[in-house]
């Protein structure tokens, strides 16, 4: 039997007095590869500090069995040693201080690939990672020999690597067997599942309603059959009992009614599946463009400081198109971005382009105005549309009352792509828009993206973001633009 490496016992963590996580029991072994999901706050990254000992459970016992190599989400990399041919192979710059994220990156997994742990807990790796990072660590894990918990937001990579999923969802974690794309067949089974039985509990309880309604009316018949004239009454041989039994009777069908209305409140509520509102972003007729191709280049060359990026390039983008750059860290496809935005010579840009434009940063808002405030001020559209704007970007309940200034780093990040969205732009650029968004809010974008109808110029290293949305993909290779 394999070897238990974690258990977590009758867990229950509190933060601020608001219950963040409860787990009864969950164990990992020795062999397990267990993809962790759930949105941005949910306790994914909790759970592997649980594991690594680094937070203590408010109730509860985590027992740990081996020893576990550690990857953090946001933390610069630490002065551990590292295998310097791992650091060949990632192409890791030596004795530099002004690593680019990608870079620490590469840095960080050098680390930990250097030695041997019989567990790896890994808070989402791909973050800043290229193509080829991202083939590194596929390789890396997919002949990893010991058990395996990753934090991600990159389907592909989870398709690739685990043969579990925990779902973590309001406080709870629920395991599922398979990899992501299977587990998301059993979610759409699961809602399949809940339409069918609301539409049941809904049946039954309009039969029921109906039945004891019936009752009722039947009740008051009797008791008016009841109320006759007293010259009737004594007219008709035998008039107590006939009272009586009627009496009883009248009884009895109130009871059948309260009866029937007992099983109503009895019955099992199944709500109904939230059905959204479709997005759509219609442009107005004065942002329309006509031009084939609002983007061209004639022999452009980029270059930062000494080093050329790009050399003589030319392409035209064509109109209403999502155009996915690619290409390895530091090959210049958020230069290229800027150089767009900016106007740079050598490119010409129709006349009548209105830029948005996400770059990849950590956003900060100064004014206090809430998060619904914040988005009627940059539309035109009507309220209900904008509150199913922000819904699918999880603004919900009360978070649409948020202070802009007060918000996280991942919501500040997902207002700001609300913003473009519902913005009076007819081209928008974004710069590794997926980065720090979890697959909920990535899917919610690829929504919108594809229900936008201007032109979308975008940079990503997401394998399956790419494929869901892109119409065309431009490769930056060898200083060159390759469709």
């Amino acid at each position: 039997m394999e070897q238990i490496c974690f258990e977590l016992e009758n867990i229950e963590l509190t933060y601020l007095d608001k219950e963040v996580l409860k787990i009864e029991r969950l164990a990992v072994h020795q062999f397990d590869r267990i993809g962790i999901v759930g949105k941005n706050g949910a306790g994914k990254s909790t759970i592997l500090k649980l594991l690594a000992g680094m937070v203590q459970p408010t109730n509860g016992k985590v027992h740990r069995q081996v020893e576990c190599g550690y990857f953090k989400q946001l933390e610069a990399p630490t002065a551990t040693d590292a295998d310097p041919a791992l650091i060949g192979k990632l192409a890791v710059p030596k004795d530099s201080d002004q690593l680019s994220g990608g870079e620490q990156t590469r840095l960080k997994l050098a680390q930990l690939f250097t030695h041997y742990y019989e567990a790896l807990l890994i808070d989402e790796p791909t973050t800043h990672l290229d193509q080829d990072g991202i083939s590194f660590l596929l390789d890396e894990l997919q002949y990893y020999y010991g058990a395996l918990l990753l934090v991600s937001h990159d389907r592909a990579v989870l398709d690739e690597l685990v043969t579990t999923i925990w779902e973590v969802r309001e406080g709870k974690v629920y395991v599922y067997s398979g990899n992501y794309s299977e587990y998301m067949v059993q979610k759409q089974l699961e809602r399949n599942r809940q339409i069918q039985e609301h539409e049941q509990f809904i049946k039954e309880k309009s039969r029921l309603e109906k039945a004891a309604q019936e009752k009722m009316i039947k009740a008051e018949k009797v008791a008016q059959s009841g109320r006759m004239s007293k010259r009737e009454a004594n007219a008709k041989p035998n008039k107590t009992f006939m009272t009586k039994s009627k009496g009883s009777s009248q009884k009895a069908v109130q009871r059948a009614a309260k009866a029937i209305e007992h099983r109503i409140e009895k019955l099992q509520e199944v709500e109904a599946v939230k059905v959204e509102r479709p997005i759509v972003f219609h442009q107005s007729k004065s942002a329309e463009l006509h031009n084939r191709f609002p983007i061209m280049a004639d022999r452009l060359t980029l270059q930062i400081e000494n080093k050329v990026l790009l050399d003589e390039v030319s392409f035209q983008l064509p109109l209403g198109k999502k155009i996915a750059i690619t290409g390895s860290n530091g090959s210049g496809k958020s230069t290229l971005l800027q150089q767009i935005m900016d106007n740079a010579s050598g490119l010409t840009i129709s006349p009548k382009a209105k830029i948005g434009y996400f770059r990849q940063m950590s956003y900060q808002f100064t004014s206090d105005e809430t998060v619904l405030q914040f988005v009627k001020n940059v539309s035109e559209y009507d309220e209900g549309f904008l509150r199913s704007v922000l819904h699918s970007m999880q603004f919900v309940g009360t978070d649409i009352q948020k202070s802009v200034n007060s918000l996280s780093g991942g919501e500040a990040i997902r207002l700001q792509l609300c913003r473009l969205f519902l913005g009076e732009y007819n081209i928008l650029l974004l710069d590794e828009p997926t980065n720090f968004l979890d697959i909920q809010a990535i899917e919610a974008l690829e929504k919108f993206i594809s229900a936008y109808e201007g032109t979308i110029v975008f940079v990503s290293h997401d394998k399956e973001f790419i494929k869901n949305v892109a119409d065309l993909e431009f490769k930056i290779y060898n200083k060159k633009l390759i469709q």
